[in-house]
This record gives structure tokens, C-alpha cells and sequence, in this order.
């Protein structure tokens, strides 16, 4: 199979990650709750992956830095534990679901909540950013790319603005994390989530939340953290403190690989990869009959999404086209971004989605742009 999924889940992981989970699940303890090996060494696996990831986003303080389930675990527990009635947010048009959903329960708890309109191609205006704050804003919440066009945010800029008025800035680095760089004390980041499974080349049900010390986000959940067991109370001590329940070591261990083959293979080098092969794909089916293409032309302002129709052709039977008769894998739909899809005017219909990644081939390019080819000559 041509996997073209990787903006929801990345596949195949490098053979480090396959290893080391089955290696750990074989011989893990418990972290933090006991005394004896097979515990102190699976604590030491959760270490040495928050120390990997700290690394790579510029993460001074590691205690700063916790485990979660996804980028949704990690946006629930960021807004839910940051904002409280009266706070005033501001995000955008081309969120995924993981932030607007809670953002609107949130709204109906009363937070006021702006959303900044993005142009076509999922641009944002700083100006319009600046223009949207208020006496009682306290946070401003972006993605860095669009999951659904792979248009990139200007981030740092965005993040001067909010640290110059001392407000609050999060990002959701759902599609950035592991494949652009990201450093949270270039980007003026305050808080930081982002998924293990995508493009850190880790298993499903991982992921992160790096909280600034600046920040006191309170608890949603509380529970077991094997550490001031003797209280009835929360811990107040970071991580521990928004880490309750058993972490999943196995999956954790395998996360850390991953982060640890991205740095032997270089940032820059798999950004480099990704800007190739979204440059031989647009090239390669711009001028095909009938084919509709969202998003930026310039491979520099976006990551490795690509989304488009075929005129006529219903995009769920284009996706299911290129799986069945030729063994490409895509994503069709709304991709979990109603408002993206509002911004780009395929609420209706939804789109067929590429989501390239390190492995791919320009080799595997080719052959998804002659499936797009074949197909489309259907409608002409």
C-alpha cells in the first residue's frame, strides 16, 4: 500500500520504535510507584523520553513537559484548566475540532471566544489578531498548520504580539510536531500540545503538554501520582500534577525513539523531504482536467497536506477509488475541521486528503498522480 494518511496517523514508524515498545511492554513495571527495579527502570524510560522531547522543542525545565493521550487530551487539559468565566480567547477559522469543541463548551460556560477569519488559503492577518483583543483577553489559541490544507500559521510572529501584551499563547502542533521546527522560547510559546503518533513517529494514545512556568493550569482530573501519597489533596508539584493515573510506559518508550530518529535524521532534512514531495505533487496534478486544489501553491507555506476534489466525483468515491484500484490510502471528509472547510468553501462536500510523510517516495508521487490522472479522465 502507498500510505498518504500521515496527517492522522504516521505510518510505518522506524523499526527503533516497533522495538522498543514490544521491549519495554516485556519488562515494565509501574513508574513512580514502587522501589523496585522493573519500577525504577520504567521511570526512567518516562524520563528519558520527557528529556528527548524537552531537547527538541527547546524545553528548559523537563518538569514543564507532560505525558498525555493526543493533542486532544492536551488541548482539554489547557483551556479547561487555564480559562474561567469572563476570560476573553481568540483562535481561528481553520481550527480542528480538538480546540473549537472545547472552546464552545467553554463558551457556554461563559468564556468569550472571537474566531479570526482566515483568507481562502487558510492565511491569517496579524493585523486581524491585534485587532481582536480586548481589556479581558487572556489567551490566544492557534494551530501551526492546518490539518486539512496544510497551510502554515505565522506562529512566532503571532506569539511576539501576545507576549509584548502579556497575553497567554498556545499552540496545537498536531501536524507540526517532528516534521518543522519548533522552539518555544523563539516562538514566544506558553503552551505547547502536540501528538505523539503523527510526526514524532510514536504510538497511538501519546502525546504531550508543555505548560510555561509562568502558567498555573488548574486540574480536571485528579488521582494516583505515587508521589505525596500521604495527602488526600492533589499534588501541587509539576508534572505530577496533571499526570494522575498510570502513564503508558510501553508507549512513552516508544515516542522517545522516535524523537531520537528525527535528531539523527535532522529536522531540516525531513522539512526538506516533505517541501520536495509537496512540490512534485502540485506540479504533478495542477494541470490535471477537473482537479480542484486548495491551499497555498508554495510548498514553503505549507506541510506535507495536500487536499483537493475532482469535479463531479464525490470525494469519498475518489478516496475509495484510489484505495481499491490502486492501493493508495487518503482521508476523505471534513477531516474533523468543519471551520477549515467553512474557510475554504468545501463544508458540503469535503475533500479528498494527501498526508505525506518522511517515508514516502517521490516514486509513490508519481503513481498517486497518475491514479488522479485516470480517474479524473472519467469526468471529462
Amino acid at each position: 500500500m502507498i500510505y498518504f494518511d500521515n496527517a492522522a496517523t504516521s505510518w510505518p514508524k522506524p523499526d527503533e520504535v516497533y522495538n522498543e515498545v514490544n521491549r519495554v511492554m516485556r519488562i515494565c513495571g509501574n513508574p513512580g510507584r514502587g522501589s523496585h527495579r522493573m519500577a525504577i527502570e520504567s521511570g526512567r524510560f518516562i524520563l528519558d523520553a520527557r528529556g528527548e522531547l524537552c531537547s527538541l522543542f527547546n524545553i528548559k525545565n523537563p518538569m514543564r513537559l507532560i505525558f498525555t493521550l493526543n493533542t486532544t487530551d492536551s488541548l482539554n487539559i489547557a483551556l479547561k484548566g487555564l480559562l474561567k468565566t469572563g476570560d476573553h480567547v481568540i483562535t481561528s477559522g481553520m481550527e480542528h475540532n480538538s480546540m473549537i469543541r472545547p472552546l464552545m463548551a467553554l463558551k457556554n460556560k461563559g468564556i468569550e471566544l472571537t474566531i479570526v477569519k482566515c483568507n481562502e488559503k487558510g492565511n491569517i492577518d496579524i493585523d486581524d489578531i491585534k485587532k481582536a483583543v480586548k481589556s479581558n483577553t487572556k489567551l490566544i489559541a492557534l494551530l501551526h498548520a492546518s490539518n486539512v490544507i496544510g497551510t502554515i500559521m505565522p506562529i512566532r510572529e503571532i506569539g511576539s504580539i501576545a507576549r509584548e501584551m502579556e497575553i497567554t499563547f498556545l499552540v496545537d502542533a498536531a501536524q507540526t510536531a517532528g516534521n518543522y521546527p519548533i522552539d518555544v522560547e523563539e516562538d514566544n510559546i506558553d503552551i505547547l500540545a502536540f501528538p505523539g503518533h503523527k510526526s514524532l513517529f510514536g504510538p497511538q494514545g501519546t502525546g504531550g503538554l508543555y505548560v510555561s512556568d509562568k502558567i498555573n493550569l488548574h486540574t480536571i482530573k485528579e488521582g494516583g501520582t505515587g508521589s505525596i501519597s500521604e495527602s488526600i489533596f492533589q499534588p501541587d508539584i509539576m508534572p505530577d500534577k496533571l499526570e494522575s493515573g498510570t502513564p503508558n510506559t510501553p508507549g512513552i518508550a516508544g515516542l522517545k525513539e522516535g524523537v531520537k530518529f528525527i535528531k539523527k535524521i535532522g529536522i531540516k532534512n525531513i522539512r526538506n523531504h516533505e517541501k520536495k514531495l509537496i512540490k512534485r505533487f502540485l506540479e504533478g496534478v495542477k494541470d490535471i482536467p477537473n482537479v480542484i486544489l486548495y491551499g497555498e501553491d508554495n510548498a514553503e507555506k505549507r506541510v506535507g497536506i495536500v487536499s483537493l476534489n475532482i469535479k463531479d466525483i464525490d470525494a469519498g468515491e475518489v478516496s475509495y477509488i484510489l484505495d481499491k484500484a490502486f492501493d493508495i490510502a487518503t482521508r476523505s471528509g471534513l477531516h474533523c475541521s468543519s471551520l477549515a472547510h467553512q474557510t475554504i468553501g468545501t463544508l458540503r462536500s469535503g475533500t479528498v486528503r494527501f498526508g505525506f510523510g518522511y517515508f514516502n517516495t517521490e516514486n509513490e508521487i508519481d503513481k498517486a498522480i497518475t491514479a488522479l490522472w485516470k480517474i479524473a479522465k472519467e469526468t471529462v
